[in-house]
């Protein structure tokens, strides 16, 4: 089976329509998880002890799509791979 990691982190973000931290210092990374339903417990956990907090919001990254183990190198989503 291959492994999918998730990263799971949050922070209090400069406007609830955005998504730009208010202090990249202050991300709280809650973790590494080997699959997307233990991520999204985790995410939904902090996401629901924050829920009183408009502009805190968490997130979980697909560190699997950063990086295709086929090729030597290869671009993320956000440069247009």
């Amino acid at each position: 089976m291959t492994q999918r990691l998730h990263l799971v982190f949050g922070g209090e973000l400069t406007d609830p329509q955005k998504t730009e931290f208010e202090n990249v210092d202050d991300i709280h990374v809650v973790g590494m998880f080997p699959n997307y339903e233990t991520a999204y417990n985790a995410w939904k956990s902090e996401a629901q002890r924050t829920v009183d907090n408009a502009h805190m919001r968490y997130f979980i990254a697909h560190i699997h799509r950063l990086r295709d183990e086929a090729s030597e190198a290869s671009p993320t989503e956000e440069l247009g791979g």
